[in-house]
């Protein structure tokens, strides 16, 4: 069995470890190479020239598409990794080898795996090339036409999906690859990072005070001095949650705005 190179590009590292988890149990992947932002995606691309990329959308130095652009080597069959909502993603599905959604379910990514597996073995240069032309024209099409973020949130319970509205919840800690959503009355914990559930929040209603930690803009009611010039956020129920250090000009600066 011929075994296929990976390259891995997205920004989070425990969604990087995730991927790579998964890869390791398909026998016919063989080099797994990682990278963390655009330049590093570009660099590895042209070095390794792996078989498939798994690209995320969002990364520093740019988007996905950055990685992509004026791409020297023979371009690799790619699997995007993405927090696009699922009709955004209708605009191009046709179009790319395979998508995947974050949090990333396993069966789903084997068969996205599987779909790249057969495309590499099939697919010819001059293929791969009119492939990626048509995958990053209509990436940048559903990109512009991407919605505002949802209105609510479905967390799996026990084998059933609730719904929680986004005005119900107070605040969001990370737990490595979890979350946990807190509301006045419950909490849930929900197999997703905090970064991808924050590109799915409204903007205009949230805010991030520390890597770990996203709060609702109104359940702040003090902020309080801490020790090392740090920030204490005081909310409604009484709950304290320290600010980061970087979180905080930006979160004295938003708030004083309101």
């Amino acid at each position: 069995m011929n075994r296929l190179n990976i390259l891995v590009a997205d920004d989070e590292p425990l969604a990087r470890r995730r991927l790579v988890r998964l890869l390791h149990k398909l026998e016919w992947v063989g080099d797994i190479d990682e990278a963390a932002d655009v330049a590093e995606a570009r660099l590895k691309l042209a070095e390794a020239r792996p078989d498939v990329l798994l690209l995320d959308i969002q990364m520093p130095g740019g988007d996905g598409f950055a990685v992509l652009d004026q791409l020297q080597c023979e371009p690799p069959c790619i699997v995007f990794v993405t927090a696009f909502d699922h009709h955004a993603l209708r605009a191009f599905e046709v179009n790319a080898i395979d998508y995947l959604t974050k949090p990333i379910d396993a069966a789903r990514f084997n068969q996205a795996m599987e779909r790249a597996r057969q495309a590499v073995a099939s697919r010819g240069h001059a293929d791969r090339v009119a492939e990626l032309q048509e995958v990053v024209a209509a990436l940048k099409r559903a990109l512009k036409q991407q919605p505002k973020p949802a209105g609510e949130l479905w967390v799996k319970v026990r084998g059933e999906h609730i719904r929680i509205p986004q005005e119900k919840i107070i605040r969001i800690q990370a737990e490595r690859d979890y979350v946990r959503i807190h509301l006045p009355d419950a909490e849930y914990l929900h197999h997703e990072t905090l970064n991808a559930l924050e590109q799915r929040l409204n903007p205009d209603d949230f805010i991030r005070i520390h890597r770990g930690t996203i709060l609702r803009r109104n359940a702040i009611i003090r902020l309080k001095p801490a020790p090392f010039a740090a920030l204490i956020a005081q909310l409604a129920d009484g709950t304290e949650c320290r600010v980061g250090r970087t979180y905080a000009p930006t979160l004295r600066g938003l708030l004083g705005k309101r």
